[in-house]
């Protein structure tokens, strides 16, 4: 189907809002050591300040959910943009942990809105072409990573939230401007489709793209910094985000299931090998294997959503299956940090190993039809 003009005008803004998303989780990274500086907090209670916006977003999905069917992407994007952007003011006029921790968790809510609401606007406005207009948004989310420790050259605390909080003022009216979709396509809840083999199929695919992501990002740059600095690990990442971004973007012309087959191996012997390897040419290896099968992965897992479960349908489906995934980022670091205590470095493929064997035997199980809706659930809200 082709895209109509407010299509046209609306997707360049939905891949920017995208990457404006991912750089709101990313900034924190150059921050916090400045913040554990003026506060005196140790690593613990800076990891549980990260580890806030993940939580928050998780209440956002939900909190978003309601609000895409009962008054439309727009203005959802509109109050989570808001939302992120008062968050982001917190850590420009605050000054203490409290304020920062409320701050976070409000980012994280905002966040959770502006994920939901760049979804349906795109499920919306391009009916038929989801799968692939899906991937050029995993593909921005994937660049907007990029995009938050570049902030961090403002230095100190204030400098780079401001910075951010300018980006999202900037966005603000774009969003307002781009027209509203030619026609509303109803979006409902239903719940029916969680009971769903295919639904858990494409959940259990995400929350393993996303524990493997967590696992490289949150335990391997220790295991990194044995043998380069840390300018030289920010390049190893700034790197693997790239190939990351462009995997997304690459997989939309292909099918989900196989995808996600080949993205398991990839990424279980990518992180695998980073975790058993001493050398850095091993390592560039590694991450690049890893990174492009988690790159694959979110786009299958996706792909295996908007089969498994009718587009029309999908609320539900979506804020579970978002949810879910967010939850791998705060397992993949947890779980992975332990068995790098307790057995090495080497061993920390296991984690990824474990989920990726789980998405391995739901795939090649039987498909289930999704149920038919309760005659009441098929009424658009």
């Amino acid at each position: 189907m082709t895209a109509t003009r407010s299509g046209r005008a609306a997707y360049p803004l939905l891949l920017a809002l995208g990457a404006l998303d991912a750089t709101g989780y990313s900034v924190i990274v150059p921050v916090a050591p400045a913040i554990a500086d003026a506060t005196g907090a140790g690593p613990a209670t800076i990891g549980l300040l990260v580890a806030s916006f993940p939580a928050g977003m998780v209440l956002g999905f939900a909190l978003a959910g309601w609000v895409v069917r009962r008054r439309g992407a727009r203005a959802l994007l509109v109050g989570s943009l808001a939302l992120v952007a008062f968050g982001a003011l917190g850590f420009v006029l605050g000054d203490s942990l409290a304020i920062y921790f409320a701050a976070r968790v409000l980012m994280g809510l905002g966040s959770g809105g502006i994920w939901i609401g760049v979804t349906f606007d795109t499920l919306e406005r391009w009916p038929g072409q989801e799968y692939l207009c899906m991937s050029r948004i995993f593909a921005a989310y994937s660049v907007g990573g990029l995009i938050g420790p570049t902030l961090g050259a403002f230095g100190g605390i204030r400098g780079p939230f401001l910075a951010y909080l300018a980006l999202l003022l900037a966005a603000l009216p774009l969003v307002l401007l781009v027209g509203e979709p030619q026609a509303r396509r109803g979006f409902v809840a239903d719940r029916a489709v969680l009971r769903t083999r295919g639904f858990w199929v494409a959940s259990a695919a995400i929350l393993f793209a996303v524990l493997a992501l967590g696992v490289l990002e949150g335990v391997l740059p220790l295991h990194f910094a044995e043998r380069l600095s840390q300018a030289q690990i920010g390049g190893l990442y700034v790197g693997a985000s790239l190939i990351v971004a462009v995997s997304a973007a690459a997989a939309g012309a292909m099918r989900p299931r196989p995808l996600v087959f080949a993205a398991v191996l990839l990424a279980i012997g990518g992180t695998s090998l980073a975790g058993m390897a001493t050398d850095v040419p091993l390592w560039l290896l590694a991450l690049a294997l890893a990174a492009v099968g988690i790159g694959l992965a979110n786009t299958g897992s996706l792909g295996l959503l908007v089969e498994a479960v009718p587009v029309r349908r999908i609320v539900t489906a979506m804020v579970v299956w978002s949810q879910i995934g967010i939850v791998g980022y705060l397992l993949g670091p947890l779980a992975g940090g332990l068995v790098a205590d307790s057995l090495g470095y080497a061993f920390v493929g296991t984690v990824s190993a474990v989920t990726g064997l789980l998405v391995v035997a739901l795939l090649r199980t039987p498909r289930s039809p999704v149920p038919r809706p309760p005659q009441t659930a098929t009424r658009a809200h």
